[in-house]
């Protein structure tokens, strides 16, 4: 049997959630945060669990997502061993990310509403396909902070995500035989894919940190034919830093590939660097310190919710969550409960020092 303390994690845990199947999950979460005594808890047009503590004008919004990437784990305890000094709790999203979740909603329920301030504990939906539920937060709140729920560790705090752009770039040419020796699709195809590598190692050269950089990837190369044509797709993507806007991004590809034709996938979004001298960062600063912790700032190569949001928002906001990202995934995914419990502590630490 687990401690209380741990109810929250594992009962949210136990809920598999994967994109497009986060119902079960959401209505449980809205039920762990009625009983915990959460002012008001509901599920809102986007499907997104929401939990309100407190009803002050200065609002701080807790964001974290509720779906996971599919890949069911069974839930179990492995407890304390010869080789082992801490429990640790496997299953799918134990560490993304409904430990950081889970913590939001623990740390707030601990906290308690304070004078002049709301807390809104958000658990998002889609945020493994295309944020769906983030993007609809964006536009129903105007919070005066912000806390992302990503795996981080306990001790660091995250004060930035890279951005991201995906577009397929289709090379045609007409249809030849094979024994003309005229260059192919294909073959102009890499030819394409090494100038865009060029590039981007031309831009990078004089880049020391990853953050600063930006990532190129081939995701995938197809090519076909019919009686007249023949044509080639390579699907691209790049993980974008600060100073590079998806737009930068978009307008530089098409310039380098010439005439050939961009089609840009999904939804792109710019890079975000958080404000390190903030209020909220010194309060995490503390509450890290306050359980015997040595603060850490990581800034990230993947993207999150904070993508989202914060351009939107314009607040300071930070990541922050338990658990190892290296985990992400995995099958192995799993989270130490110790380390989510001194997330718990920071958290609430860090809440009172804000609104003290």
């Amino acid at each position: 049997m687990m401690n209380d303390e741990f109810e929250t994690l594992v009962g949210l845990v136990s809920q598999y959630s994967p994109s497009g199947q986060e119902r079960g999950a959401v209505e449980w979460l809205v039920a762990r945060m009625k009983s915990l005594g959460y002012d008001n808890a509901f599920v809102d047009e986007a499907g997104n669990a929401v939990g309100v503590m407190g009803k002050g004008p200065k609002q701080l919004v807790l964001l974290g997502h509720i779906d996971t990437v599919p890949g069911e784990i069974p839930v179990r305890v492995e407890p304390v061993g010869a080789t082992r000094e801490s429990p640790l709790l496997y299953g799918r999203g134990s560490v993304d990310a409904k430990g950081p979740l889970a913590s939001f909603t623990d740390a707030v329920a601990k906290v308690g509403a304070k004078d002049d301030w709301q807390f809104v504990v958000i658990g998002a939906v889609e945020e493994e396909r295309d944020s769906e539920g983030a993007r609809f937060v964006a536009t129903q709140y105007k919070p005066d902070f912000a806390i992302i729920g990503e795996p981080n560790q306990w001790d660091r705090v995250s004060l930035g995500y890279k951005g991201s752009a995906w577009a397929h770039v289709t090379i045609k040419r007409g249809q030849v035989h094979t024994a003309s020796g005229e260059e192919t699709a294909a073959e102009a195809a890499i030819e394409v894919w090494l100038k865009i590598k060029a590039y981007v190692e031309s831009y990078n050269a004089d880049k020391d940190k990853v953050f600063d950089k930006l990532l190129l990837t081939l995701r995938g190369m197809e090519s076909d034919s019919n009686d007249f044509e023949q044509w080639a797709k390579l699907k691209v993507g790049v993980r974008l830093p600060v100073e590079v806007s998806p737009e930068d991004w978009y307008t530089k590809l098409e310039e380098i590939v010439g005439g050939e034709v961009v089609e840009r996938v999904g939804f792109a979004v710019p890079a975000w660097k958080c404000e390190k001298n903030s209020q909220l960062v010194r309060s995490f600063l503390s509450g890290i310190r306050s359980q015997g912790g040595e603060p850490r700032f990581v800034y990230k190569t993947g993207t999150a919710d904070l993508n989202i949001v914060a351009p939107v928002w314009q607040c300071p906001a930070v990541v922050y969550g338990p658990g190892d990202s290296a985990l992400d995934h995995t099958p192995n995914e799993h989270i130490n409960l110790d380390d989510y419990q001194k997330a718990v502590d920071v958290l609430s630490a860090t809440l009172e020092k804000m609104t003290g």
